[in-house]
């Protein structure tokens, strides 16, 4: 039985097909993302989407989409689908769709009278190139294929309009062509596995509609340019590679790179290889290094998203290798950062004041997988140096006060997660004295004493580190904890910020918490009440007057929300720490449970991977970036300290 299947009933049902999409990524940057009928619905869908560094650090779609069309007897089964208008599609491809599966990759079957056709899509890891490959299942009379490109050479987030500066010059490749529609990008290679006749019949399609756009209040239409078409007959049986790529490829070795790409996928036959599957998704190489895309697809490489997501992401699904590799890169930035000012040309928002914080919070997650002397043989004076940096005053706009608390301005820039801002100013000014920076500053400070508390020749530091830990944490409760029992979300001066919000979450959940088990329990209680959602944590409180549980209207709208209730996956995997630290393993089957709710996202939303946000009232629609990196991570490491929790009750079961 197939994980991810969808039968003919909801395929040809497009209320019901149409918001699922899917994504494959060559782990380089590059992606294909479309809906699974194949019908583009937002203008970063493309076939083969790519980085051009040479022209900036944004994403570029060459191949919008492949029309096919199936002709026998002379007629024409034309299997795309594109949008003109309201409930107006044409060719109308996905009614001959009698199956989609995704396990290994992307499947779709067709049948056309006594034609059975299906199709399969894998990106090629580290390179610009997508192959598709058609085999003919069933066919009880000749049968020719014809393949239709929409090329838009553009960027992802621009639209394309009919024009006169087009180039339309078509150079005959090996079984194939090469195009480039304007200067400065690559060449596109289409090409297939065995020879292929290509009829010159250049069209604009004009008028294609992305109803996801619209319903988000930005432009919506664009123009395609279709130079013509291919033809190629198939016999029963037979398979057929295309390729596209932005270098020329050798035809007789297409079934050889598609098999080899095949042996390395994670099949998605259950929650975790799905999420695992998508995780490796995230990663990003070229010649600086390694690291962790925020989210596609529009998303590139942030330096918390990538922080947050990083254990999860590497160390959860038995990638340690990978998470060195990420973490060093990271640390060598982030050190020409603080040591010579220079900012890093891959990694954005490196010089927020908590980013330092979370590298610390990431490292100790590499300690509960290597054990303590690992962890501070390889990290250890990273972890002492930007403690160092912080009570030295060399993080930029980050300083320790003397009562032990991290101060730092969000008045003017967002300086935390919460970021969304109008004209650059920040809806939520979040600036003083932060919960979540004080709370992984505190865990920082326990953390880098507990690695060298053993050694003989570190005691004078260590007790110096110790003290310093206490103040901040006495500093911590009497600032942040509350009358009624919670924890301000920040504090700036005499103001005091009572709105319930996650950030407390993040407190009550790190490994060093500066407050005691009944006061996370009594946080925790709250946190439970008003934002668990089977989504994540709600970004706000219902009961606060500015509660916007929906992400929808124009992106002013959506800016003013984003921040104002929809609700974040990755805020569970603290949520889900801080409840194993008050009720142990006594709390494994609720957590058990919540994850259901993460599993459900797995045939919704981009199908096999968590969304953005979702919205903090039912049916928790999801929204933004259709996978994002630290809401799957955060749920990966989750669902590995619920199987290391299980195998701990089992453990104690079994000696009883």
């Amino acid at each position: 039985m197939s994980y991810l299947k969808f039968d003919k009933s909801l395929m040809i049902n497009l209320e019901q097909s149409l918001p699922k999409e899917m994504l494959r990524t060559n782990k380089s940057g590059a992606y294909h993302c479309t809906t699974i009928v194949g019908c583009n619905t937002r203008k970063q869908h493309g076939l083969l989407v790519i980085p051009i560094p040479e022209m900036d650090d944004k994403a570029h779609i060459l191949l919008s989409s492949l029309d096919e069309t199936v002709i026998q007897h002379g007629a024409p089964f034309n299997l795309g689908l594109h949008q003109y208008g309201d409930s107006i599609f044409s060719p109308n491809g996905h009614k001959y769709i009698r199956e989609y599966s995704c396990d290994t990759v992307p499947t779709v079957t067709y049948r056309v009278g006594g034609v059975i056709l299906t199709k399969e899509k894998i990106f090629i890891s580290h390179e610009n190139r997508i192959l598709i490959k058609y085999t003919l299942v069933e066919a009880h009379s000749e049968t020719k294929l014809q393949f239709r490109p929409f090329l838009a050479f553009r960027n992802a987030n621009d639209l394309c309009m009919e024009n006169d500066v087009v180039n339309k010059d078509i150079r005959p490749v090996d079984n194939g062509i090469a195009t480039c529609l304007y200067n400065g990008y690559p060449e596109l290679y289409m090409q297939f596995s065995k020879p292929a006749e290509w009829i010159s019949d250049g069209h604009w399609y004009k008028g294609i509609e992305y109803y996801k756009d619209k319903n988000r209040g930005i432009p919506y239409k664009e123009d395609l340019w279709v130079p013509g078409y291919f033809e190629v007959p198939i016999k029963k049986g037979e398979s057929i590679i295309f390729s596209a790529s932005t270098f020329e490829c050798d035809p007789k070795e297409f079934e050889q790179t598609y098999t080899g790409e095949i042996a390395t996928r994670t099949s998605r036959t259950s929650f975790y290889n799905c999420l695992k599957n998508s995780a490796k998704q995230f990663y990003l190489k070229n010649r600086s290094g390694m690291y962790i895309m925020a989210g596609y697809p529009w998303y590139r490489v942030r330096s918390r998203d990538e922080l947050i997501a990083l254990p999860g992401c590497t160390l959860a699904i038995n990638h340690k290798d990978d998470y060195v590799t990420i973490m060093d890169t990271f640390l060598a930035a982030l050190r020409n950062l603080i040591d010579n000012g220079k900012e890093d040309k891959v990694i954005s928002e490196l010089d927020l004041p908590d980013i330092p914080l979370w590298v610390i919070w990431a490292i100790q997650q590499f300690r509960r997988t290597d054990g303590t002397s690992a962890c501070r043989e390889k990290y250890g004076s990273e972890v002492r140096r930007i403690v160092d940096d912080i009570r030295n005053g060399r993080i930029r706009n980050l300083s320790l006060d003397d009562n032990g608390l991290v101060r730092t301005d969000g008045r003017v820039t967002p300086v935390s997660w919460m970021s969304a801002s109008i004209g650059g100013k920040p809806i939520i000014p979040r600036t003083g004295y932060i919960v979540e920076f004080n709370a992984l500053w505190y865990n920082a400070l326990c953390f880098l004493n507990s690695l060298y508390d053993a050694e003989p020749d570190e005691r004078h530091y260590c007790a110096e580190i110790k003290a310093l830990a206490d103040k901040t944490k006495e500093s911590f409760i009497s600032t942040f904890l509350n009358e009624y029992g919670y924890l301000y979300d920040y504090v700036d001066g005499s103001y005091t910020d009572l709105e319930v919000r996650p950030n407390m979450a993040i407190a009550i959940g790190l490994e060093y918490s500066p407050l005691d088990r009944r006061q996370r329990k009594r946080i925790l209680d709250l946190v439970t009440r008003e934002l668990l959602t089977p989504k994540g944590l709600r970004s706000l409180s219902p009961k606060s007057f500015a509660y916007t549980p929906s992400y929808v209207g124009n992106p002013t709208e959506r800016e003013y929300a984003v921040h104002q209730g929809p609700a974040r996956p990755w805020l569970f995997g603290f949520y889900a720490d801080a409840y194993f630290k008050v009720f142990g393993v006594a709390g494994l089957s609720f957590i058990e449970r919540m994850l259901i709710g993460y599993e459900d996202e797995m045939t919704e939303g981009c199908i096999g991977s968590l969304s953005e946000l979702y919205d903090g009232n039912p049916p928790y629609a999801g929204h933004g970036a259709v996978s994002t990196a630290k809401n799957v991570g955060e749920i990966l490491r989750t669902l590995k300290n619920v199987k290391e929790i299980n195998k701990l009750q089992n453990s104690e079961l079994y000696t009883r």
